[in-house]
C-alpha cells in the first residue's frame, strides 16, 4: 500500500495511555529525536496496577522533557470522557495522534467486562469521532495478538481469519479495527492499527508474567507455568516496539480506504519454561535472587486459564517490507535489562 510520508517535526501529536508502558516509552523517543513541536499525554492513571509505576514512568519523561526543545503537556483524564477528549482536539488540533489508552490484560476481562467496554469501545469511538471532526494526518492504534485467538495456522498473519475471539479483551481490539476501518473509508481518516505481541521490558506491567514472576521469585514464592510449560509466546522487547510505532507514525497509508493493519513481535516464538529460565538466570546475575538458587523449587506446573492461548507468533513480514523495521533484541538481553531495573527500582 502507499504511503503518505510524515515528517513529525512541527507536529502537534497526541499520545494516550501515557504514562502507560508503551505510551512512556514512546513520548520519550519522540521527545529525544524530534526538534520541535508539542506532544500530549492523556492517562486516567487508573489503578489496574500500581499507580506509582505510572507515577515514577511520568517522572522520568518530565526529566527528558526538561532537556527537549519538544513541549510536553500531560493530562489526567479518560478516554471514555466524549467532552474531555473533544475539548483536547478542539485546543490542539492534532496532527498526528496514537491510541495506547485501553483497558488490558486478557484474564481480568473475564471478571471485569464494563471497564474494557468503556475503554476499549467507547473510549475509541470518542478518538474517532474526534479524528472526524478535527481531521488528523495519521490515526495510530494498539491492537492486539490476541485477536488471532485459536488459530491454529502459524506465523499468525495480518491476512488471517480473525472472528472467533477467547476474550473479551480480544474481542474489544477486533472492534476497534472495524470501526477504524469503517471511519477511514467513510471519513477518510488514515489509520494504522498495530496487533502488539507481548511486550515486555524495564518499568513494564506488573500484571505480566515476566514481572509478576519475579515479584514472587523475590519475595521467595512459587510461580506458576500455565499449560504445564506448554505454551511459546513471541516476545517483543519495549524498544523494539517503539522503533516499530515511530517508524508507523511517518508513513500514513493513502487510497479510498486509507487503512492498514500491522503485527508488531518478536517473529520468534520463545518456549516459555525456557524464557522462565532465562529471567530466572538474569535475576542472579542483577543480584535480585541469591547466587544459589533452586530454579525447580520455585515452578510449579499447573493446566492452562481460561481466555489464554498456548502459541502466538508474529508474522512481520508486511512491517518489514512497509518500513523497512526488524525486532533487534533477544530475550537474553531484554530480560538482563529488565532484571537491572527491578533492582534499581525496588532494592
Amino acid at each position: 500500500m502507499s504511503k503518505q510520508q510524515i515528517d513529525l517535526n512541527h507536529k502537534t501529536i497526541l499520545v494516550t495511555g501515557c504514562p502507560g508502558f508503551i505510551g512512556a516509552y514512546l513520548v520519550m523517543r519522540l521527545l529525544k529525536d524530534l526538534d520541535s513541536g508539542t506532544i500530549v499525554s492523556l492517562d486516567n492513571m487508573n489503578d489496574y496496577y500500581d499507580v506509582s509505576l505510572k507515577e515514577w514512568r511520568l517522572q522520568e519523561i518530565e526529566k527528558v522533557a526538561a532537556a527537549s526543545p519538544v513541549k510536553h503537556v500531560f493530562v489526567r483524564g479518560s478516554i471514555g470522557d466524549k467532552a474531555l477528549v473533544d475539548s483536547l482536539f478542539q485546543k490542539y488540533r492534532f496532527d498526528i495522534v496514537v491510541n495506547l489508552a485501553a483497558q488490558a490484560g486478557v484474564r481480568y476481562s473475564i471478571d471485569h467486562p464494563d471497564v474494557y467496554i468503556e475503554s476499549n469501545i467507547i473510549g475509541f469511538y470518542n478518538i474517532l469521532e474526534a479524528c472526524r471532526h478535527y481531521p488528523v494526518e495519521h490515526l495510530v492504534y494498539a491492537s492486539s495478538s490476541s485477536v488471532y485467538g485459536g488459530n491454529k495456522k502459524v506465523p499468525f498473519s495480518t491476512d488471517d481469519k480473525v472472528d472467533n475471539p477467547v476474550s473479551l479483551y480480544a474481542a474489544t481490539k477486533k472492534s476497534n479495527e472495524l470501526f477504524a476501518h469503517t471511519y477511514s473509508k467513510l471519513y477518510n481518516i488514515p489509520s494504522t492499527g498495530l496487533r502488539f505481541f507481548t511486550v515486555y521490558g524495564p518499568a513494564g506491567r506488573p500484571d505480566m508474567f515476566y514481572f509478576s514472576a519475579t515479584q514472587r521469585l523475590a519475595a521467595g514464592k512459587k510461580i506458576q507455568i500455565f499449560n504445564y510449560g506448554d505454551m511459546k509466546r513471541d516476545f517483543t522487547y519495549i524498544d523494539d516496539i517503539v522503533e516499530g510505532v515511530y517508524r508507523v507514525m511517518q508513513g500514513a497509508p493513502e487510497g479510498a480506504a486509507p487503512y492498514a493493519v500491522y503485527n508488531i513481535g518478536g517473529g520468534q516464538p520463545e518456549n516459555l519454561l525456557d524464557y522462565v529460565s532465562t529471567l530466572q538466570e538474569e535475576l542472579v546475575r542483577a543480584k535480585v535472587l541469591p547466587e544459589d538458587y533452586d530454579f525447580e523449587g520455585y515452578r510449579e506446573l499447573v493446566g492452562m486459564q481460561p481466555g489464554d492461548v498456548p502459541l502466538t507468533y508474529a508474522d512481520t513480514e508486511a512491517l518489514e517490507r512497509d518500513y523497512g523495521f526488524t525486532p533487534k533484541i533477544g530475550i537474553r538481553e531484554g530480560l538482563r535489562h529488565f532484571a537491572e531495573w527491578y533492582k534499581d527500582y525496588y532494592r
